[in-house]
C-alpha cells in the first residue's frame, strides 16, 4: 500500500533538516528540538515519525544501503575488472558529502544501525540473483559479498583503507568479482 503522500513529505523534510544539522555537528551534539525547528514541525510530529536521531539517522542514510546494493547489481554479462559499473564509481563518488554522519552509523568493520542495514538488503539481492541464476553456494557468497562489502565500506569511511573513491571502487568491484568466482564444492 503505498505511503501518504503528507507522511512522505513530513518525513522528506525530517531528513533534509538532519543531514543540515550534521553538517556543522556530530549526531551526539544534534537535538531532536534543533532537527523538528528546521523542518518546521513540532517534536510531536518529529515522535510520530521516529523514535528517537537514531532512528531518523538510520533513514536518512537508507538511501546510501539502496544505492549501494543497486550500485552491485548494475551491471550485466561478464563483469570486467578493469572497469566498475559507473554506478559504483558514482556511490563512492557520493559518499564525501555526508560522512561524518555515515561513519557515526556505520562502524569500522561493517557494524552499526547502517552496516546491519547494508549487510542485511546487499545479503538478500545477493543471494536472490545467485539462486535465480543457479550459480553454487548461495548462501555462502551472499554473506561473503555483503561483509566484504560492508566492512570495506566502513574500514574507507573511517580512514583505515587509504583510496580515492575511484580507486576503492575499483579495489571493491575486483575482490567482489573474485568473491563470485571463487571455485566451490
Amino acid at each position: 500500500m503505498p505511503e501518504d503522500p503528507r507522511t512522505e513529505r513530513t518525513r522528506a523534510k525530517l531528513r533534509q533538516a538532519l543531514l543540515e544539522e550534521c553538517a556543522g555537528r556530530p549526531l551526539e551534539k544534534v537535538g531532536v528540538s534543533a532537527v523538528a525547528r528546521r523542518a518546521g514541525v513540532g517534536r510531536a510530529t518529529f515522535y510520530l515519525h521516529y523514535a528517537d536521531l537514531e532512528a531518523l539517522a538510520v533513514d536518512t542514510c537508507a538511501e546510501i544501503v539502496r544505492e549501494a546494493v543497486d550500485a552491485l547489481h548494475a551491471w550485466r554479462g561478464v563483469p570486467d575488472p578493469a572497469h566498475p559499473p559507473s554506478a559504483l564509481l558514482d556511490f563512492f563518488g557520493r559518499l564525501p558529502r555526508h560522512a561524518d554522519l555515515y561513519r557515526e552509523l556505520l562502524r569500522p568493520g561493517g557494524g552499526g544501525p547502517l552496516g546491519h542495514a547494508l549487510h542485511r538488503d546487499l545479503r538478500a539481492r545477493s543471494r536472490a540473483e545467485r539462486a535465480l541464476a543457479g550459480a553454487p553456494e548461495p548462501d555462502l557468497v551472499a554473506s561473503a559479498v555483503a561483509s566484504a562489502f560492508a566492512g570495506v565500506l566502513a574500514d574507507w569511511l573511517h580512514g583505515l583503507i587509504e583510496a580515492s573513491p575511484d580507486e576503492i571502487a575499483g579495489r571493491v568491484w575486483r575482490l567482489l568479482i573474485s568473491l563470485h568466482r571463487t571455485p566451490l564444492p
